[in-house]
């Protein structure tokens, strides 16, 4: 399967996740609206979302899929599966523990993630029972973590990508159905939404069983003690959880800059949490269907080049990937710039969610969407590094990042209040991938194909072009008084987001791009 065709298979199946989880976001909206509830049910579903990137698609996966890739490479089918087996037992003991402890400290951790939510009696409560509930939601993700990186490392992309949707389709559930149940209890209806959180988890994990035992790696975990003694042995073993040790500084850092956004945000008027926190959910569109899906198909192909000792190949597909960021992510940061009430009135603004809320997600999206580029890059550029089985370079760029962008808060929040706090991530991604960038250049593992300057112009013209027109599409109709015919609306938007689509590869073609030679190279 070639290097788009992969790419395209799992952007496909994530626009589909991301279809069905805005789906799930409108009807979270129109049903509970933005509130001290819906700011404790953002709390709650983020604690375990922190967690699950420490064992999950985090720290894990940057450790596990470079050395499982190393490992097919180097010594063959059996002595991976049996590091297959090592690595789930040793993962599901250490689950195991952390979901006791995390259900036990639960108060604690809802008040280090939102302290503010102290003032508001009836939301901690909630985010707490919710934690609680939701918590062992990490051991379910951490061991689709597992499954999706054996899967991707023998280039089974289509499950792993397709499991978010089940997620998605059980807290649609828990909303249309789950919520009014427990309403007609005397219940408070948005625990449904932790209901179907678990659901959720529990059914990814369930599809896993079957594409990993059609290949014959279903991993087999070891339930007694001189189990895990065995597996703790492996050398192999070991080896990923030495290089999960600066992931998990790594991923810490990126928590621990969501911990605070949260934590500032929640000291802000109410409903700060749930703005935010559905402009970050709509930027992970685009970053999900670019950035992860190429991060996902890379890191294998990446890692076997490296062990292969190709620099020519791991070089062209850095260089092919950055081509395809740049393409596609810069006409959506200008969309973004430019479109984004239109957006997040045609997606969000329905039942109760007001006119004001429609203003305070834009203004959050406006600002991820300035770093939208540095964003997906990333997905790009810090695999390069992970291949290589160096994680302690992106650990040490993103400290660093961090700081800067706990100083860009201290000057944005005062005037931007909780868009600052989306602005500041934004410029810290810029500053993060660059800094990337910077590093592959100088140590020569990245050397990039001539045509980039010819390139970059050709882009610029057409996202020129596109930002004019949809500045026109933004003042030339009534998004927010359309609310009542919501069918007209998203029609609306559809017509006018395929015309961009049409304007920004014509323009493209007529700048001389060809485009599909790009993405077949």
């Amino acid at each position: 399967m070639s290097l788009f065709k992969a790419a395209s298979t799992v952007s496909l199946l994530t626009l589909a996740s991301r279809v069905t989880g805005l789906v799930r976001e409108l009807l979270m909206a129109s049903t509970f609206g933005a509130s001290a509830l819906t700011d404790a049910f953002n709390v709650a579903f983020r604690i375990p979302n922190l967690f699950r990137r420490l064992f999950g698609e985090g720290a894990f996966s940057q450790a596990f899929v470079p050395a499982l890739a190393h490992s097919r490479e180097r010594d063959g089918e059996q002595a991976t599966h049996q590091l297959v087996n090592h690595v789930a037992t040793v993962l599901a003991w250490t689950l195991l523990a952390t979901c006791a402890a995390g259900v036990i400290a639960a108060p604690v951790l809802v008040w280090a993630m939102a302290s503010g939510m102290r003032q508001q009696g009836e939301g901690f409560e909630a985010a707490v029972v919710m934690t609680r509930w939701m918590f062992p939601y990490i051991g379910f993700m951490s061991m689709v973590a597992l499954s999706a990186g054996i899967l991707n490392t023998w280039k089974r992309f289509a499950v792993p990508a397709a499991t978010p949707v089940l997620l998605n389709l059980a807290m649609i559930a828990a909303a249309v159905w789950g919520a009014p149940w427990l309403a007609s209890k005397g219940i408070q209806p948005i625990y449904a939404m932790a209901g179907g959180v678990m659901l959720g988890g529990l059914l990814q994990l369930g599809v896993q069983v079957p594409a990993l035992r059609r290949l014959g790696l279903l991993p087999r975990i070891g339930l007694a003690w001189s189990s895990l003694h065995t597996a703790w042995k492996d050398p192999g073993t070991r080896h990923i959880a030495r290089l999960m040790g600066p992931a998990l500084l790594g991923v810490s850092v990126a928590s621990v800059s969501a911990v605070i956004n949260t934590q500032i945000a929640s000291h802000m008027a109410p409903g700060s949490v749930t703005w935010l926190g559905y402009a970050e959910r709509l930027m992970e569109f685009p970053t999900a269907l670019l950035g992860v899906a190429l991060g996902v198909v890379l890191m294998p192909q990446l890692a076997a080049a490296k062990a292969a000792g190709d620099a020519a190949r791991y070089s062209g597909m850095i260089d092919w990937g950055l081509r395809l960021v740049v393409l596609l992510a810069v006409p959506t940061s200008a969309a973004l710039l430019v479109f984004a009430q239109p957006l997040v009135a045609t997606l969000y603004h329905y039942g109760a969610f007001t006119d004001g809320d429609v203003g305070q997600v834009a203004i959050a999206m406006a600002g991820y969407g300035v770093g939208l580029v540095g964003i997906v890059a990333i997905k790009i550029l810090a695999p390069g590094y992970y291949a290589s089985q160096d994680i302690r370079t992106p650990v040490r760029i993103a400290i660093a990042v961090l700081v800067i962008t706990q100083l860009l808060n201290i000057a944005l929040v005062p005037l931007l209040r909780h868009a600052g706090l989306a602005l500041a991530i934004s410029l810290g991604a810029v500053i993060n991938a660059t800094w990337l960038l910077v590093g592959l250049l100088r140590n020569g593992s990245y050397k990039p194909e001539p045509g980039w300057a010819r390139f970059g112009l050709q882009v610029l013209a057409a996202t020129a072009l596109l930002a004019v027109f949809l500045m026109w599409a933004a003042a030339s109709f009534p998004w927010l008084a359309l609310r009542a015919e919501g069918f007209k609306r998203a029609g609306l938007m559809a017509l006018l987001l395929a015309g961009s689509g049409a304007i920004y590869f014509t323009a493209l073609w007529a700048a001389g791009l060809k485009l599909r030679q790009l993405v077949r190279r």
